[in-house]
């Protein structure tokens, strides 16, 4: 297990209001390209109780129902644990959530969000639990999803930059590549994610500077906000012992800018809550300058004096770029194997078919 606390800082559980027993709350999930829908999803679980376990799937176990994670097991341990929701993180956690889970973590219901996680044999992992009563739905978030971000990727387009129309040719994509063999289809599309002064609210911490606080501030793309810009921040975070770290996000057209491509992936806004969900961040500037200049710094109430950069390595080679490449590989390797495992069905239904219209006396004995 992996103990978080409140806060970056970590800590002990405490105990609900008024002194009565905290309300223990799981979630799981593969938790894999960890984005701010995954984020919300957690944050409302944490709402429903006081104390918030996860636990996230093994690279087997996840291979074994969906395919091949794009993200190890170990780096989805590591996001899910710097997301500031998150008390405590559970490795290898079954993929199947029964009651057994519950009762080891002392968890008084597990939640999941309003759509249904199936076995490689189609049987609701939360089957159990919710016959036992111990089971709470909470809302998707519209507007992201997993298979949107991925259709971004291949398409290379910029439609789902802020103040951009999403091309016909999107749209089209995305309504094919998201559909599961039910028909449904996932996508909800870059237009309809609306950023609302009220979804910032419920992502920040609403807390200003207080006096003894070091106020470091940072700056950048985070674009789909991964491991290494998790590993950057937890560093610097432990620059000072009372940090209150400020991110500045750049605009989408300056991103691609220097970035070039259809970078960012994600647009501001997305980006925008993906950071603040990140435990070692205050607050977000929203369409920071590209220059750090002494006016930004004196907003910030920063001390006017040269000398104060500094150059913090993260210690993870982890970039945008590789990202979209191991997605795409992924995503590739996964069609080519469903196309050949189509092609032996196929196969094999016209021999059956061939072996059925034969007479009797003809048929081969060993099909």
């Amino acid at each position: 297990m992996i103990r978080n606390g409140r806060g970056a800082a970590g800590g002990a559980e405490q105990p609900g209001p008024g002194g009565r027993r905290a309300v223990r709350v799981w979630c799981d999930g593969c938790y894999d390209m960890v984005h701010y829908g995954h984020s919300n999803q957690l944050r409302q679980a944490r709402a429903m109780g006081d104390y918030l376990i996860v636990g996230v799937h093994t690279d087997e176990e996840i291979a074994k129902h969906k395919g091949p994670p794009v993200f190890t097991q170990e780096e989805r341990y590591k996001m899910v644990q710097a997301i500031k929701w998150v008390d405590e993180v559970v490795p290898a956690a079954p993929y199947v959530t029964t009651l057994e889970t519950l009762d080891k973590y002392n968890c008084d219901f597990c939640v999941h969000g309003n759509d249904i996680t199936l076995t490689v044999d189609g049987r609701d992992t939360y089957e159990e639990v919710k016959q036992a009563g111990r089971y709470r739905e909470c809302r998707r978030t519209q507007g992201v999803s997993t298979t949107d971000l991925v259709g971004r990727m291949l398409l290379v387009t910029k439609a789902h930059h802020s103040s951009q129309e999403m091309s016909s040719e999107y749209r089209e994509y995305a309504d094919s590549f998201g559909k599961c063999p039910g028909g449904r289809n996932p996508w909800t599309g870059v237009s309809q994610f609306l950023q609302t002064s009220q979804k910032i609210i419920q992502f920040a911490s609403g807390k200003e500077p207080q006096p003894g606080e070091t106020v470091i501030y940072v700056a950048g793309a985070f674009d789909l906000f991964h491991i290494g810009h998790v590993d950057f921040l937890e560093k610097v975070h432990r620059l000072a012992d009372r940090p209150y770290i400020i991110a500045g996000l750049h605009f989408d057209q300056e991103v691609n800018r220097y970035k070039g491509k259809n970078y960012p992936i994600m647009n501001l806004h997305e980006r925008t809550l993906s950071v603040l969900a990140c435990r070692y961040v205050s607050e977000v500037v929203i369409g920071a300058p590209y220059a750090v200049t002494a006016e930004l710094l004196s907003h910030f109430k920063e001390p006017k004096r040269r000398g104060i950069f500094r150059q913090i390595d993260s210690g993870s080679n982890l970039t945008t770029d590789l990202i979209v490449q191991r997605i795409i590989t992924n995503r590739l390797e996964y069609e080519a194997r469903n196309q050949k495992k189509e092609a032996k069905e196929l196969a094999f239904l016209e021999a059956a078919r061939r072996h059925a219209a034969q007479p009797l006396g003809e048929r081969d004995g060993d099909f």
